[in-house]
């Protein structure tokens, strides 16, 4: 895998390379433009926010804010196409509580689209859980030094920095999709509720194959993206554009036996590296001599 020279791709919702005044704007006001909870960006933290949307891996965004996926809501039409027949009224909700039968939060769903009657009364809803890419490495230092001098450091080069920042797929499916799944999804599919995950392509080409089934006896809609540079704007600048690049259906508990299952590798493998320890340890035994009366 090739390092990219400029780790990030979008800052304040624009490519690092916009010198558009519409760029330039989002980013001395720390601004959001996917429709998040306030106008200005809280990602990390809201008084000095980290304004990185996506990074690059070999020349692709990966997105690694789950705000990004708000981009004009593509999301929740997809997904409304899954949940709900066409022509159903439905709305969104967004970060709604779930809690289990002892009253606990099970934590709370990224996006909640539910359908009502001409009366308001809720008819159905289906949960969103919206999965951003988790980063190894720092990615504050970079983000610091850019904004630093955003116009010459567009193009600068990171690549011979300590703790070069790049997608951490598998912490992202262990230690956020996997407990997503057990915990909210178990109580979603307790009450035959179905779920749409969506996710960069990149990160969904991570995880084991799954069984997929056909669109209407699905559980989980798989919804996958990729940011597309598009071409200048009326602004001048450029803006990657949120697209749905493919879409996987599979029945809930197979899918999460797929997810939880390690694949395991060989045990003469493991044995090996055991086999090493103990000739290691065996050439330099450990000093057990007692000593009489030491005091």
């Amino acid at each position: 895998m090739c390092i990219d020279r400029q780790p990030l791709a979008e800052v304040f919702g624009y490519p690092v390379t916009d010198r558009s005044d519409v760029a330039k704007r989002y980013r001395s006001s720390r601004l959001c433009p996917f429709n998040n909870n306030v106008p200005n960006c809280t990602k990390d933290k809201a008084k000095d926010p980290l304004g990185v949307c996506s990074i690059n891996q070999d020349g692709q965004a990966v997105i690694t804010c789950p705000i990004r996926f708000r981009q004009d809501w593509i999301v929740a039409d997809d997904a409304a196409a899954f949940f709900f027949e066409p022509g159903t009224r439905w709305t969104s909700l967004t970060e709604v509580r779930l809690n289990d039968a002892n009253g606990k939060c099970a934590g709370n769903i990224d996006l909640v689209l539910v359908a009502y009657d001409e009366n308001g009364r809720v008819l159905d809803f289906g949960a969103v859980e919206v999965q951003a890419v988790y980063i190894s490495g720092n990615v504050r230092d970079p983000f610091q030094y850019y904004m630093q001098d955003p116009e010459a450091r567009g193009s600068m080069d990171w690549s011979k920095q300590p703790n070069y920042p790049r997608p951490d797929y598998l912490s992202s499916s262990r230690k956020r999709l996997v407990p997503q799944l057990v915990y909210k999804g178990g109580i979603l599919h307790s009450w035959k509720k179905k779920m749409a995950v969506v996710l960069n392509r990149s990160f969904f080409a991570t995880l084991p194959a799954m069984k997929q089934v056909p669109k209407h006896e699905a559980e989980i809609a798989w919804l996958i993206y990729e940011l597309k540079l598009q071409p200048y704007t009326e602004h001048g600048g450029r803006r990657y554009h949120l697209t749905k690049i493919d879409e996987a259906f599979t029945e809930f508990e197979p899918a999460l036996a797929s997810i939880t299952t390690p694949t395991p590798g060989r045990m003469e493998d493991f044995v090996k590296i055991l086999q090493e320890k103990i000739d290691v340890k065996l050439e330099n035994p450990p000093t057990n001599e007692t000593i009489d009366r030491p005091f």
